[in-house]
């Protein structure tokens, strides 16, 4: 299994008593919909590796799991950190205008007034909201990804439609401009 076949799950938090058990903390809207799985991947040094769990018990975004053959506290601490992997055939069904963010990369963003705008280069994983990047003019734009903002997704037609706020994409144009002759001091 390759890591383009699959979609990042969350990661190993750190251990849980001393006979080998791990908290894993999920990075998914809905941490329901994986209650009924058995296995997933873990990177390790760059490689994906199958691991069969023995237990799962799920709280909210977080979870406690027993794995086959990891047996020791020794044994689970050299897991912390590495990243945990489902195959993309695991994600849940989207309505269909949603979608998932590995399908949107490359997609034409289209802005219900301004028309095409440009690809989505990269999305961001913010804190606050998750932003979409792309190339406009020679600038990196960063739209928030929100329903007032991102309308829906074209999966036939590759394109991400958007209804910009007024002045966004100028925010990005402008960028290092000189402060207004009001703003000087």
């Amino acid at each position: 299994m390759q890591i383009r076949d699959c979609f990042e799950l969350g990661y190993v938090a750190k251990t849980h008593g001393l006979k080998g058990e791990l908290v894993i903390m999920l990075d998914v809207d809905d941490p329901d919909e994986y209650e009924e799985m058995d296995s997933f991947f873990i990177q390790i040094k760059g490689q994906l590796v199958p691991y069969f769990m023995e237990s799962y018990n799920l709280q909210g975004n977080r979870a406690i799991v027993k794995l086959e053959d990891v047996n020791t506290i020794d044994a689970a601490k050299a897991l912390i950190g590495n990243k945990l992997f489902l195959p993309l055939d695991n994600l849940p069904d989207l309505e269909d205008d949603q979608f998932y963010y590995h399908q949107v990369m490359g997609y034409t963003i289209v802005d219900e007034t301004k028309g095409d705008l440009g690809q989505v280069d990269a999305i961001y994983d913010m804190p606050g909201h998750d932003l979409l990047a792309m190339k406009y003019q020679g600038k990196e734009v960063l739209i928030p990804v929100n329903d007032e903002i991102v309308k829906k997704a074209d999966h036939e037609q590759k394109i991400v439609y958007v209804s910009l706020p007024e002045g966004l994409l100028e925010v990005f144009l402008n960028e290092g401009d000189e402060k207004p002759d009001d703003e000087e001091e």
